[in-house]
């Protein structure tokens, strides 16, 4: 039994490569972790490899692990997400005391998230669903951190969450996010954003690649220059490394020995389902869940390919008449604005979710606790922030003046790109998707009128007009007169 004073500060529980790097982090802070996994082999493996870095209490049981905590207790849950996180909850829950706190940090579905808040508040006990972004990396050195749940148990938590997440300009990147599933809600958009700013990225990479028939070597030097501008982000950081790496084995790029197939985990499709059931039109998140299954289904393609990619030179731009530099630009500027739609969209859905929900989440939050640790941190992100402090009820981050100003800059190059990805028939889902989401909210009428007039001609669904109030219905199959609804 573990004396009053040897006690931790907090445990994890969990000994994978996310669970034991959160604990060491813990630890490296100069807090006590109390460690467990359900195969000892794994919790010996980590006292053996990192027992050295700090403060661990090991244990080879739930029953002693929970004892080895102070009170109250505060235990973070970093397992297989489904059936697993539910046995380690309901073990948890037995063992524990009432106020004490159980913390899922995986990537669970919200909804599941506020079925345990639920179920755990009947038994006396509190549960926090936290968001984790930033990979093994984040979790060792400074995660961002989106916690939800009961706000008592922020004030509990947050001083140990602040000292193990990253800082930007000495902020602390983690707060409290809103009440039961808001915490995993919102870092399930995050991933969704993740989702497409990864895949314009790979669309940008595949338009220089194959219709500029620039090699990876020097793809690597020009993502690293625009990198140091506007499109200052870790995804565009790690591209560079990714494009400069040669494979060992063959000599040849890196890039050229992955097989193109893309893999996901699930949460950019849980962020377009929750999107179509909030009726937030995520458009370039869903163009990137769509662009990975797509990839991944190789039989599929591999049926309807004939000619395959352009010939990679700069014939397929010379041929156009376009200049391999300015189309260079181009590409530059189509990809920041079509991250800056990726992440208004994501916003939107936040909002949105946040509204249904009643968790009253404050966007200003996110955009400053995004600017470290997490996977989608971006320089922009300090500019997200400055747009809601002018205006919390922005509508839309494209409305804010600087981001409107910057797309009106950009929309040309945008334009052009994609048209020349057209001719050449190199695909760009989230380009054109975004291109085509921006100019429907310019637009000044929509073909929707059309639709309207086609659903009531065919399911009597009404539509509304113009020049009056109200809402109407024409007697299609009878003398086509309008009655007033």
């Amino acid at each position: 039994m573990t004396s009053a004073e040897n006690k931790a500060d907090i445990g994890v529980v969990g000994m994978a490569v996310m669970g034991s790097n959160l604990a060491r982090n813990f630890a490296s802070k100069g807090h006590t972790v109390a460690i467990f996994n359900r195969s000892p082999e794994k919790t010996r493996k980590v006292m053996e490899d990192h027992g050295h870095e700090g403060n661990f209490i090991p244990s080879e049981s739930i029953e002693d692990f929970v004892a080895s905590l102070k009170t109250p207790r505060k235990a973070v849950i970093m397992v297989q997400a489904g059936h697993a996180t539910d046995a380690v909850i309901n073990q948890l829950v037995e063992a524990m005391d009432d106020g004490d706190i159980i913390i899922d940090g995986g990537n669970a579905l919200f909804t599941d998230t506020i079925r345990r808040e639920q179920e755990v508040a009947e038994k006396g006990r509190h549960f926090v669903g936290a968001g984790i972004s930033g990979g093994e990396e984040g979790a060792l050195r400074g995660p961002s951190i989106m916690p939800g749940g009961p706000a008592e148990s922020w004030e509990t938590l947050g001083p140990l969450l602040e000292d193990i997440s990253a800082k930007v300009d000495g902020v602390p990147c983690v707060t409290h996010i809103g009440p039961d599933g808001a915490g995993h809600f919102v870092k399930m958009v995050h991933n969704g954003i993740e989702y497409a700013d990864m895949q314009v990225i790979g669309e940008a990479y595949h338009l220089l690649r194959y219709a500029a028939g620039i090699e990876p070597a020097e793809l690597a030097d020009i993502f690293a220059e625009w990198n140091q501008g506007d499109l200052d982000s870790y995804l565009i950081e790690i591209t560079s490394e990714v494009l400069r790496q040669v494979d060992a084995k063959t000599g040849k790029p890196f890039i050229d020995v992955i097989v193109d197939a893309a893999g996901q985990k699930g949460t950019g499709r849980w962020t377009v389902k929750e999107a179509l059931d909030l009726g937030v039109p995520t458009t370039g998140i869903g163009e990137a869940v769509f662009a990975r299954a797509l990839s991944s289904a190789i039989a599929q393609r591999q049926a309807v390919q004939d000619t395959g990619l352009p010939s990679g030179d700069l014939s397929t731009l010379e041929s156009l008449g376009i200049n391999r530099e300015q189309f260079v630009e181009d590409v530059r500027r189509a990809l920041y604005a079509s991250k800056l739609v990726a992440y208004s969209q994501g916003f939107d859905e936040i909002n949105a979710g946040s509204q249904s929900y009643d968790w009253d989440i404050d966007p200003r939050d996110l955009a400053t606790i995004w600017r470290g640790g997490c996977i989608i941190r971006a320089k922009f992100l300090n500019r997200i922030r400055e747009a809601y402090d002018a205006n919390p009820e922005l509508p839309s981050l494209l409305l804010d003046p600087y981001f409107r100003g910057e797309l009106a800059d950009l929309v040309d190059s945008w334009r052009r790109v994609v048209v020349v990805a057209t001719q050449l028939g190199l695909p760009v889902p989230v380009f054109a998707s975004s291109l085509s989401y921006y100019d429907s909210l310019r637009a000044e009428r929509l073909p929707a009128a059309l639709i309207q007039g086609q659903r009531d001609f065919f399911g009597a669904h009404t539509y509304r007009r113009v020049d009056m109030a109200g809402t109407y219905h024409t007697t299609w199959s009878g003398a086509r007169e309008e009655i007033d609804y």
